[in-house]
C-alpha cells in the first residue's frame, strides 16, 4: 500500500517537470492569453478536486460516524474544516505577503534577480497546501476509509499533475527569458514543485494517526485550495481583455477533473 502512496504523491511532480520542460521546446515566453488559459484550467481542476475529492468524501465520512439521529449535522465537520483551511491560508498571506506583486514592480538587473527569487518562492509556497491535499487523501486511503478509493486518490493525483503543468512552464520560461540558461530554468521549475510530494508525505504520516479527524482534514485541504484559487488564480485568469479565455478553460479543467474523479472513483 505504501508503494502505491509514494507513487501517487509523486505524480503531481511529474506534471511540474513536464511543464518546466517546455523551456526546451518553446522559443519565446508564454503569451498573456496562454498564461490566462493555463491559469483558468488550473483553477477549474482545483475547484473540482476540492468538491469531489475532498468536501463530498468529508461529509460522507461524517454521515457514517454521526448516525441517523444527527444526520442533518453531517455538514458540520466539513464546514469547520473548510473555514480552518481558509483562515490558515489567510494567516500565511499575512505572514508572507504577495511576493509576486513585489516581483512585478522590480526593475533593473538586481531587481530582476530579486523578482526571479520571489516568483520561485511564491510558487513553492503555493504548492505546500496542494501537497497537503494529496497527503490527506492518501492518508484516508491508508486508513481503509470506504469513501476514499484508490481510483479517487489517483484521479486527484492526475488532476494535480494537470494543474501543475502550467505552473512549471510559468516558472521555467520567464526565468529563461530573463537570461538564465534553459537548464537552470528547467531545474528551478522542477524544484518549485519538489516541495509538494514532501508536504504530501508528511501530511499522510500525520493524518494517518488522526483518522477520526479525517473529515476535518479533508475539508481543511479543500478550504486551503479554494483560498488559493480565489485569491491568486481567478484574478490572474480574468485580468485584462479576453478574460473569457480563462473562464472557458476553467470550465474545461473543472469538467475534466470531475470526469476523472467519477470515472476512476
Amino acid at each position: 500500500m505504501w508503494l502505491e502512496v509514494l507513487l501517487g504523491i509523486t505524480i503531481p511532480l511529474v506534471g511540474t517537470t513536464l511543464g518546466a520542460a517546455c523551456v526546451f521546446f518553446m522559443r519565446k515566453d508564454l503569451g498573456r492569453n496562454v498564461q490566462r488559459a493555463l491559469t483558468g484550467f488550473a483553477s477549474g481542476v482545483m475547484v473540482a478536486a476540492s468538491i469531489w475529492s475532498l468536501l463530498i468524501p468529508a461529509m460522507n465520512l461524517s454521515e457514517q460516524s454521526f448516525g441517523e439521529n444527527l444526520k442533518k449535522l453531517t455538514f458540520l465537520p466539513a464546514f469547520v474544516g473548510f473555514w480552518i483551511g481558509i483562515l490558515f491560508l489567510l494567516l500565511l498571506d499575512r505572514l508572507i505577503p504577495h511576493l509576486h506583486m513585489y516581483a512585478e514592480k522590480a526593475e533593473g538587473p538586481k531587481s530582476k534577480a530579486r523578482r526571479d527569487t520571489m516568483l520561485l518562492l511564491a510558487v513553492t509556497l503555493h504548492n505546500i497546501p496542494e501537497g497537503m491535499t494529496i497527503g490527506v487523501v492518501y492518508a484516508g486511503l491508508l486508513s481503509g476509509s470506504q469513501e476514499i478509493t484508490a481510483g479517487a486518490a489517483l484521479a486527484l493525483s492526475i488532476g494535480m499533475a494537470l494543474q501543475n503543468f502550467p505552473e512549471g512552464a510559468i516558472i521555467s520560461m520567464p526565468l529563461h527569458a530573463e537570461g538564465k540558461s534553459k537548464g537552470r530554468g528547467f531545474l528551478d521549475g522542477v524544484l518549485s514543485g519538489a516541495v509538494e510530494p514532501v508536504a504530501a508525505l508528511l501530511t499522510a504520516l500525520f493524518a494517518s494517526i488522526a483518522v477520526p479527524a479525517m473529515p476535518y482534514l479533508l475539508a481543511f485541504a479543500a478550504g486551503a485550495m479554494f483560498y488559493a484559487v480565489v485569491e491568486e488564480l481567478i484574478p490572474e485568469m480574468s485580468a485584462g481583455e479576453h478574460s473569457n479565455i480563462g473562464v472557458v478553460m476553467f470550465a474545461v479543467g473543472f469538467t475534466l477533473m470531475m470526469a476523472l474523479d467519477v470515472a476512476l472513483g
